[in-house]
């Protein structure tokens, strides 16, 4: 089979889903990968451009090679080649990638799906800009569970919001390059905001030697780093005589790959806007 969407002659012409044409930042990485073999067993899906940076390797191969399918669609590195035929752009890159990656999508209406983590605060108001002209959905985590369990957070710190102390404790593979992780602070946000606070201002991040008395306003942050650990996230609420523990593990990142296209499907009804999977979820 050589071809990325595959129809069942018994279904009607009306039945059949819309396509979207998609186009893929960092093909050739691992989480590259995982999109574009996602979007090729998506029925409603195709693989319309396929990126990465100049001097790669995979610069000019097939972007399917690697399943051993042949997509016709070639790893490029020029952003205008790569998004002409798209509708919308899924990009897990790095930041000043992703800015750049999205100032041509502006130009070409394209949509954008922003799986990066590590945005300055001028970063994510340049993304808001943006979002003006286009829709585009950011989240660090596109994991349906862990969305879900920023809910049960919410819910969780607006009944401890005293007597309890918070940590959160991430764990990821070595070859991350940015901590705490996107999730472990978004998780951060999520719990301030529920309780009134700014993380900007009770965020702890790790600790040495004679630290004193831990102040109850704060909410730690833990990075370990190690092996090929996909992502794993603890919050702690630690009270007098219990704690509560609520945990996400990812074994694979094909959850972020299916949650990725979840919000495409939900781009497909937006003009402009800057969205994230609350949205996508309907957990608003």
């Amino acid at each position: 089979m050589t071809e990325f969407i595959s129809t069942s002659s018994s279904l009607s012409e009306s039945s059949t889903p819309p396509l979207r044409r998609i186009a893929i930042a960092g093909a050739s990485g691992r989480m590259g990968r995982m999109l574009v073999e996602a979007v090729r067993e998506a029925q409603d899906c195709r693989l319309a451009g396929a990126l990465d940076m100049a001097g790669s390797n995979a610069i000019g191969a097939d972007a399917a090679a690697f399943l051993g399918f042949t997509s016709g669609v070639p790893i490029v590195a020029d952003l205008r080649t790569g998004l002409q035929d798209a509708q919308v752009l899924i990009d897990f890159t790095r930041p000043e990638g992703t800015l750049a990656h999205l100032a041509v999508c502006r130009e070409l209406g394209v949509q954008a799906v922003i799986g990066t983590t590590g945005f300055s605060d001028a970063q994510k108001a340049e993304i808001a800009e943006i979002a003006k002209d286009i829709a585009i959905m950011v989240s660090p985590n596109m994991s349906v569970g862990v969305n879900v369990t920023f809910k049960l957070l919410e819910m969780a710190a607006k009944a401890l919001s005293t007597g309890y102390d918070i940590e959160i404790i991430e764990a990821h593979h070595r070859h991350k390059v940015d901590a705490p992780s996107g999730t472990a602070l978004k998780m951060g946000e999520v719990i301030a905001e529920a309780l009134g606070r700014d993380l900007k201002e009770c965020a702890v991040y790790g600790r040495e030697g004679i630290t004193g008395e831990r102040d109850p306003s704060t909410i730690g942050f833990a990075a370990i780093r190690g092996g090929d650990i996909v992502g794993d996230h603890t919050v702690l609420f630690a009270g007098t005589g219990e704690r509560i523990e609520i945990t996400h593990k990812s074994a694979s990142r094909v959850t972020y790959a299916q949650g990725a296209l979840r919000a495409v499907r939900f781009l497909a009804g937006q003009k402009a806007g800057l969205f994230d999977m609350f949205d996508v979820l309907g957990l608003r």
